[in-house]
């Protein structure tokens, strides 16, 4: 699918899938026009990664592209969700480009809220190996941290780790998908080719929430 001079929205999570997503939708001339993400009903974090709207709102300045937020319980997630959606639409978006890979139920919900707005889902990285697309995104000379495990599936101490070949390595070698596309692990993106200026972070500590641990930051 050609998105080429098609104005679009990002589905962005701050996290290394929706970021080479957007780097492809711009590779192929999409025209970027907004970064939408979810967030909890009280607005602290995003729903996607825990990630306070300030490290978001840095990515978004980086790539010069205007974040755009909306709060939602999970019963209320996809109403909410389209209705910003036919918001876009109604700003000429016609777009909406997405980061998943592989699990067929995301991909169907995206086509239907897509489809709900008038818009057209554009999934670039849809069915690619997955340990092909992980090498690429460090590759291209992307930069990001592991903020998020799920301590069933990775050991914590692959918390504020960079992700890179070397952290991609002993990912494997535990057995954990080097991806986490089935919410093993999360990421920041804190640099990289699209970016106009590295995301300076610190860790402060980790927290947990049920199977999850965090890293807190600023």
């Amino acid at each position: 699918m050609s998105i080429s001079n098609q104005p679009f929205f990002s589905s962005w999570s701050g996290g290394k899938d929706s970021t080479l997503a957007l780097y492809h939708a711009l590779r192929n001339n999409g025209k970027p026009r907004f970064l939408f993400t979810m967030f909890e009903e009280d607005g602290l974090r995003s729903r996607a990664h825990g990630l306070p709207k300030h490290l978001l709102e840095k990515q978004a300045q980086s790539l010069n592209i205007p974040l755009v937020t909306r709060s939602a319980s999970w019963d209320d997630y996809e109403k909410v969700f389209v209705d910003q959606l036919r918001r876009f639409k109604a700003q000429g978006v016609q777009v909406g480009v997405f980061g998943d890979i592989d699990l067929e139920g995301h991909c169907i919900w995206q086509e239907k809220v897509c489809a709900a707005a008038g818009l057209t889902a554009y999934i670039p990285l849809w069915k690619r190996p997955r340990r092909e697309l992980a090498y690429e995104f460090v590759s291209l000379g992307f930069q990001a941290v592991i903020v998020a495990v799920n301590r069933q599936m990775v050991d914590e101490r692959f918390l504020g780790r960079p992700y890179n070949e070397e952290t991609l390595a002993e990912l494997e070698r535990d057995g954990v998908d080097v991806t986490g596309e089935s919410g093993e692990f999360h990421t920041f993106v804190t640099d990289g080719p699209i970016f106009q200026h590295p995301i300076g972070i610190r860790i402060e500590k980790i927290v947990s929430d049920g199977n999850y641990s965090f890293v807190d930051w600023s």
